[in-house]
């Protein structure tokens, strides 16, 4: 393809070739032809007059689609499953006859787009795997350094870095849990005929209703699929789209929050994502390490969130058995928002494999927040001393204000000295009051949290993603 056309960027910039493979043209009319095998192998065994030559042939050339041989009959007859069904007669002319025998395009369209989902689930699932173990390593190599916790982005109390992590983990745990729900439940279109009634197929087989329904069940058993729907129009219901697009949409959320995280904290040069040894951070700003990953993990996201509802409206508006409005929107809407969460998947893989953290940056943040951090305990301290509670409480209020407003101008935190000269504390030492900094007695069970959280919950969960999920082929991550 010259350079003059259009190319998605999702294609050309971000997604994985695995996952551009699956949605290609190429291997979906690939799965067109295993289906019409399915169907034909099916017929046969229950009964219908099709000469083995005529499968053999089917299954000789299962993936030697001649494309540009259909492209000129879509040209003629402005179908594209005629065009495929007539392309692929010529190179199986035995089978000929017996292509789509009883089947309507949907046969072939909807149960594809079925198969290309399921798979794409199972990649997205092998891709949340590698999130999660990096996520995992990280967790519990930085579960007991202490570092600020944010409300509002105002420092609040302390946390530790792994128990960060955990929080970022546990979205896209989540997300696994959920896409796992759905690679389990999705069914199989099925042999459903013109409008769904399998009156076609009823024909076929002279007024047979069980072998119908044997039909339906074998072939259905032959792509793979435990369960079809139990009734469709002509199509599978399009509620089936929106609701893997909401699994969609949960990962790019989950992606969309760690990555807003992730900007934060590289502002404050706490975390900071992956940079190359060459990679220029800004045109004109040689100086600059731009977060352009978690900025990208971003965009993408906003795209497929974007996306979520767009299906949603489908399923709302189809009529009745079945109206083609839905054609034209779903081969940009699904494909897209698989590639686009590939490619997030991507990111976020590569930059939870390769975060850099900044100790002593964190651990000069909590040390000027500490004093804050430790004035109930100084209460504390003063009471047990002989102070009044109600007084020494003012004091520390009244000293803690100018030590903020102090150091919001620049100027060093020095509440502890502040308290260790006011009258109110000269009964409590001084090394007392000190003893009360350490950063670790202010984490709360955090530490503990990570291990019960990494061995308690996520081994749970990777232990049941593992078997539905291939592992996650590398993909070129693009600065």
């Amino acid at each position: 393809m010259t350079d003059d056309r259009y190319r998605s960027p999702l294609g050309t910039r971000y997604a994985s070739p695995a996952m551009q493979r699956l949605w290609g043209e190429r291997h979906r009319v690939g799965l067109w032809r295993r289906l019409w095998l399915a169907l034909a192998e099916a017929e046969r065994e229950l009964g219908i007059d099709i000469p083995e030559t005529a499968l053999e042939q089917i299954r000789a050339h299962l993936d030697d689609v001649d494309l540009e041989a259909a492209a000129r009959y879509e040209r003629r007859f402005r179908h594209d499953v005629m065009a495929h069904v007539h392309a692929f007669g010529e190179q199986a002319p035995a089978a000929r006859a017996y292509l789509h025998l009883g089947a309507t395009s949907a046969f072939v369209t909807d149960n594809a787009d079925l198969l290309v989902m399921r798979e794409g689930m199972r990649i997205l699932l092998g891709r949340l795997v590698a999130v999660l173990g990096a996520l995992d390593a990280f967790a519990r190599r930085w579960a007991d350094v202490p570092c600020l916790a944010y409300t509002h982005f105002q420092p609040a109390q302390l946390t530790t870095v792994g128990k960060r992590a955990t929080l970022w983990a546990q979205d896209f745990a989540l997300d696994a849990e959920e896409l796992r729900h759905r690679i389990g439940t999705l069914r199989f279109r099925g042999c459903q005929g013109t409008t769904g009634t399998q009156a076609s197929f009823l024909e076929l087989f002279g007024g047979d209703h069980a072998k119908v329904r044997e039909l339906e069940r074998r072939v259905t058993a032959k792509m793979g699929f435990a369960e079809q729907f139990a009734v469709t129009g002509q199509t599978y219901p399009r509620k089936a789209d929106s609701m893997v697009l909401d699994v969609l949409s949960g990962i790019a959320q989950s992606a969309a929050k760690m990555a807003n995280d992730l900007r934060l904290l590289q502002h404050e040069g706490e975390l900071l994502e992956p940079f190359e040894s060459e990679q220029i951070g800004s045109s004109a700003m040689a100086y600059k390490r731009n977060p352009m990953r978690a900025e990208r993990i971003n965009a993408l996201a906003r795209f497929v969130i974007s996306l979520q509802s767009n299906p949603a409206h489908t399923a709302a508006t189809q009529w009745l058995e079945r109206t083609l409005d839905d054609s034209a929107n779903r081969r940009l809407t699904l494909p897209e928002a698989f590639l686009a969460v590939d490619a997030i998947l991507v990111l976020v893989t590569n930059v939870c494999t390769g975060l850099e953290v900044r100790e002593a940056v964190i651990a000069r943040h909590v040390e000027q927040q500490m004093p804050f951090m430790a004035t109930e305990r100084w209460l504390m301290v003063g009471v047990a001393a002989g102070g009044d509670r109600q007084e020494l409480h003012e004091v520390v209020r009244k000293h803690s204000l100018a030590v903020h407003e102090a150091v919001s101008r620049g100027e060093r935190n020095d509440l502890l000295d502040r308290l260790a000269g006011d009258p109110a504390f000269a009964g409590v030492p001084l090394d007392r009051l000190r003893a009360e900094l350490e950063p670790r007695a202010y984490v709360g069970r955090a530490p503990e949290q990570v291990d019960e959280f990494l061995g308690e919950y996520l081994a749970g969960v990777l232990a049941a993603a593992r078997p539905l999920a291939p592992a996650a082929e590398d993909a070129e991550v693009r600065v």
